[in-house]
C-alpha cells in the first residue's frame, strides 16, 4: 500500500547538505511537516540523536545526512569517511526503530558497488566484487546502512528502504576544489579560468572513465516517489540512465561557463573506476524517471555557484 506523507511529520537528517536541502524543497508541496534537527545535534553522538527522536517524535524519516567527499578527501581521511558514516546512520536507524517511526529511506551512493561491476549496474551487483579502493571507506559504511535496514525489516517488520543515488550535483553543491566531487569541481575550474584569462585547466586522470549524473532535485523527487510507492527489501538505484566521458563533461561544462581554453589532463592522477553507470530498470517499472536534461542542470548549477549557494 503507499505510504501517504499527508499530514505527517518527516524529519530529514542533513538538511543543510545539497541532498538533505533539495528532498525539504520537495516535501513542501506533500503537506507534511518537515522537521530538522539544529547543528548542534551531533549525529555521531548516540544520546543527542536519541533525545532528538524523543522529543520530536517523527513520523517518517529521511537519512540523508553523511560525510561526502571525492576522491582526495576520501583517500586522505579513510578513518574519518567510515568512523562518521558507521555512526550517523547506525544512530539515526536504531533511534527510529526504538521511537516508532512509520518509514525510512536511508540513502546511500552509487561506490558501493564492486569497480568492475557489469554495465549498467543492476541492484543485485551489491557484494560481488572487490570496491573502488580510492572510495572503499565510504562505500562499506553505505553498504552497512543498507543492510542495517534490511536487517530491522527482517527481525523488527520496520518499513525501513534505501536507495542508491548516482552522482549528483546542483544547487547546495560542495565546489572546494579540496574536497569536491568531479562537476562542481570543473565548473568551479572554468569559472576560475574564465575570469583570470587562463589559457586552459586540467582534470584529473585521462578524461576516459565515464561517469553519470544526476540533478538533486529530480533525486529529490525520486526520493519522495520511494517514501510514497515503495516497500521492499532490496535498495532501488536512482539514476540519470545515461553516463559521458569526463573529458566530454568537462567540454560541456566549458561551454556552458563560456571558458574557451584547452582542457589538459594530468595522468599521473587516479580514474577511479572505469564506468559507473547503474541500471534504473527497477524504479521506472514503478512508473519514476528523471526529468532534468545534463547540460541544463550544469546550467542551473553555474547559476547557483554564481549566486553564492553551496561550500567554498
Amino acid at each position: 500500500m503507499a505510504y501517504d506523507l499527508a499530514g505527517k511529520c518527516v524529519y530529514v537528517a542533513g538538511h543543510k547538505g545539497m541532498v538533505g536541502s533539495a528532498i525539504v524543497r520537495r516535501l513542501e508541496g506533500e503537506g507534511c511537516e518537515v522537521l530538522t534537527a539544529d547543528r548542534s545535534v551531533d549525529l555521531r553522538d548516540q544520546a543527542a540523536v536519541r533525545d532528538w527522536y524523543a522529543a520530536n517524535r517523527p513520523d517518517a524519516v529521511v537519512v540523508a545526512a553523511a560525510k561526502v567527499g571525492g576522491i582526495m578527501a576520501n583517500d586522505s581521511y579513510p578513518a574519518d569517511f567510515l568512523y562518521d558514516n558507521l555512526m550517523i546512520e547506525a544512530n539515526l536507524i536504531e533511534a527510529a526503530f526504538r521511537n516508532n517511526v512509520e518509514k525510512l529511506l536511508f540513502l546511500g551512493s552509487s561506490c558501493i558497488y564492486p569497480k568492475m561491476a557489469p554495465q549498467p549496474i543492476p541492484e543485485d551487483a551489491l557484494l560481488t566484487g572487490p570496491l573502488e579502493p580510492t572510495n572503499e571507506w565510504y562505500a562499506v559504511a553505505k553498504i552497512a546502512g543498507i543492510k542495517l535496514c534490511q536487517a530491522y525489516r527482517r527481525q523488527h517488520g520496520c518499513d525501513y528502504i534505501s536507495a542508491m543515488p548516482t552522482n549528483l550535483y546542483g544547487p547546495g553543491d560542495n565546489f572546494d576544489l579540496q574536497s569536491s566531487h568531479v562537476l562542481p569541481a570543473l565548473i568551479r575550474k572554468a569559472h576560475e579560468a574564465r575570469e583570470t584569462g587562463a589559457a586552459s585547466i586540467e582534470i584529473w586522470g585521462t578524461g576516459s572513465p565515464r561517469r553519470e549524473f544526476l540533478h538533486v532535485d529530480d533525486l529529490a523527487d525520486g526520493c519522495v516517489f520511494l517514501l510514497k510507492e515503495y516497500s521492499g527489501e532490496e535498495h532501488v538505484n536512482l539514476g540519470s540512465g545515461i553516463d559521458i566521458p569526463i573529458i566530454d563533461l568537462a567540454e560541456m561544462v566549458c561551454e556552458v561557463v563560456g571558458f574557451e581554453g584547452t582542457i589538459t589532463t594530468d595522468v599521473t592522477k587516479p580514474d577511479g573506476t572505469p564506468r559507473k553507470l547503474m541500471s534504473g530498470d527497477k524504479i521506472a517499472a514503478m512508473g519514476w524517471k528523471p526529468k532534468i536534461a545534463l547540460r541544463e542542470g550544469i546550467a542551473d548549477a553555474y547559476r547557483a555557484f554564481l549566486n553564492g549557494e553551496g561550500k567554498r
